[in-house]
């Protein structure tokens, strides 16, 4: 495997990977080995490093109008809609997700607010459990109308996904559908904190040669509306496996970009098992800005998420080169014990970090829209 070094960061690998078809299949697995009964017996999803699963990212659609260039290839072709969990399905994962300790679900696709039933699917959910729903987005879609409805049936927060303000760039990057302009989504945001769905985040992806200059003018968003803006390392994860370390910018060059306009200071109140490290504006502006370091600065070591793909693969991490396959476990006609006992047993395999930067990274055969975000 080829190693790149980008300027500013350390070296990373650059990913060469056989075509998508052949490395899927030998990803899937039909059930996980069975965990210690140490492990089944505290009816907790814990992995045999020592960490417990207290978030699940439940992936509702493989669908999307976006094709970002670090996710999705035009010509991409989603799972047949009888091979997606059903809306019973995910609610039934939900359900008995909360009583091995879940405490929040979030929503992702794909993007999944196109998704028909995501009312029905948040109204069930929160009928059935007492967890935290939460939902990422690209925005192009909301109304208020929408959101007045989700937020009444039981959502509770939104992040968005902004990569530019330019409509030339984020035409590029994102190949949005027909009238998609940074303005849709902006609109989006203004749409979500006028329904109060808060604390809002924004999810910004940097390229080198597509955006990363906007750092600071992407960061003057959480001064304009409060909020929390989300700078994330360009990661593996595209369709194409055509990942090139020479676009990765590091979380440190941005943050430095970003301190050429505005001061920054160090919040020092994350969550241990928080993906980002927060800063507030040193000038007492409201908002604040996140860097989310996959690559510079893993995270590995306190990860307590679970990821479910719409087609109903448990992976243990977003980098799992193993998954396995919960759908045709419900479908064949589990017990809930079981269900339970399958998530328990897929949590001991999560691996202790994804490797990214290390010479035997592996990445996934799946792109980020077929695993959810």
């Amino acid at each position: 495997m080829a190693r790149g070094v980008p300027r500013g960061g350390a070296a990373v690998p650059v990913v060469s990977l056989p075509l998508l078809g052949e490395v899927c299949a030998s990803e899937r697995g039909v059930m996980p080995p069975r965990a210690p009964e140490t492990a089944r017996g505290g009816g907790r999803m814990v992995d045999s490093h020592g960490r417990t699963i207290r978030d699940l990212r439940i992936s509702i659609t493989d669908r999307c109008n976006f094709r970002c260039v670090y996710c999705m290839e035009p010509d991409v072709q989603f799972a047949a809609a009888a091979n997606l969990l059903s809306v019973e399905e995910i609610v039934r994962v939900a359900r008995v997700a909360e009583t091995l300790g879940v405490r929040k679900i979030r929503l992702t696709g794909g993007e999944p607010t196109l998704h028909p039933a995501l009312g029905e699917i948040i109204a069930r959910i929160r009928r059935a459990t007492r967890v935290e729903i939460a939902l990422i987005t690209n925005a192009s879609v909301l109304t208020r109308e929408k959101l007045r409805a989700w937020k009444a049936a039981g959502l509770r927060r939104v992040t968005v996904s902004i990569d530019s303000l330019r409509a030339d760039r984020f035409a590029r990057m994102t190949r949005p559908g027909a009238g998609v302009t940074p303005e849709t989504v902006l609109a989006g945001v203004e749409m979500c904190l006028a329904e109060g769905l808060k604390p809002l985040k924004l999810n910004v992806v940097l390229i080198r040669g597509f955006n990363e200059d906007e750092a600071a003018d992407l960061a003057a968003l959480a001064r304009r509306w409060a909020v929390e803006v989300r700078f994330i390392e360009y990661m593996p994860l595209d369709s194409a496996h055509a990942w090139d370390a020479g676009k990765w910018v590091s979380a440190a060059e941005t943050r430095a970009a970003i301190e050429g306009r505005f001061a920054l200071v160090a919040c020092g109140d994350d969550d241990p098992a928080s993906t980002s490290r927060t800063f507030v504006f040193a000038d007492g502006t409201p908002g604040r800005v996140g860097f989310i370091a996959p690559v510079s600065t893993p995270f590995c070591g306190a990860c307590s998420r679970l990821r479910l793909t719409a087609d109903g693969m448990v992976r243990p991490c977003l980098f799992s080169t193993a998954e396995w396959d919960l759908r045709g476990v419900m479908r064949g006609g589990a017990s809930d014990a079981e269900v339970a006992g399958f998530l328990i047993d897929a949590t001991w395999t999560k691996q202790a970090g994804h490797g990214i930067a290390g010479p035997g990274f592996e990445q996934p055969a799946r792109p980020m829209s077929a695993i959810g975000g």
